[in-house]
């Protein structure tokens, strides 16, 4: 990510570049939310400066600009900061308009690939070797269904006992809730969008698409035969 901001700074001021070739446009500025610090001076705390450090952004970064956003939200309760990633995506995406780039490893967010135009996934290509895990510092298109803390902690060098430990815990776990949740209000919100010209009315997903087809129904282009065999349809998909 940094070597992207570097390589779109030095296209700005006219230098060669480290490519083949290149197509970057007109850039006015370059906003990073990258790493972590505090200013206990000001008693402002590592989350603090992150959230500030955002909100700066938002409220400066045009449709022309470059972000660079690291672990947006990782620095609260896992909720709290997934809410917060995922909405700070939605808002570049609807309002600001600017190419970024975000990195995170709350892998629900790949949930909004298709759903937000002009959001794409990207991950580091991995290769699994038992518990072991190498890098292939590689980018491919596609969103991690995972993440590889507690191999990276056995890299690092942590006691056995402690993997094993965290092991055992993260089984335990329900790990897929936030996972679930995500994937609820992304169906929530697509039955929405189907459903905002019919009042308050509840359907269930595939009432929703059958109203929808059913709109879309020439009904002066269908013999009666047709119709019956329409009607009958929807019924049987209906008493499903």
């Amino acid at each position: 990510m940094r070597q992207v901001a570097l390589i779109v700074l030095m296209a700005q001021i006219g230098c060669f570049v480290p490519a083949n070739t290149a197509t970057i446009g007109v850039v006015d500025r370059i906003f990073t939310r990258v790493g972590a610090s505090d200013d206990l001076s000001t008693g402002q705390s590592t989350f603090m400066v992150e959230m500030n450090e955002v909100a700066n952004i938002l409220h400066n970064a045009t449709s022309n600009s470059l972000l660079i956003l690291d672990e947006i939200g990782r620095g609260t309760s896992t909720y709290d900061g997934l809410s917060i990633a995922w909405a700070v995506v939605e808002h570049i995406a609807f309002n600001i308009g600017a190419k970024t780039l975000f990195a995170t490893h709350y892998h629900e967010l790949t949930e909004l690939e298709g759903r937000l135009k002009g959001v794409h996934n990207y991950c580091i290509a991995v290769q699994e070797l038992g518990e072991d895990i190498i890098f292939l510092r590689k980018i491919i298109p596609g969103g991690a269904d995972q993440s590889y803390g507690i191999q990276v902690a056995r890299l690092a060098g942590l006691p056995e006992e402690v993997l094993k430990r965290a092991r055992t815990i993260v089984d335990s776990l329900n790990e897929n809730d936030i996972a679930q949740v995500s994937e609820k209000i992304a169906l929530k919100e697509q039955l929405d969008e189907k459903l905002k010209n019919y009042g308050d009315i509840s359907f269930s997903s595939k009432e929703a698409d059958i109203i929808t087809e059913l709109k879309n129904i020439d009904v002066t282009k269908i013999t009666p035969l047709e119709s019956m065999n329409i009607l009958f349809d929807f019924h049987n998909r209906v008493k499903e």
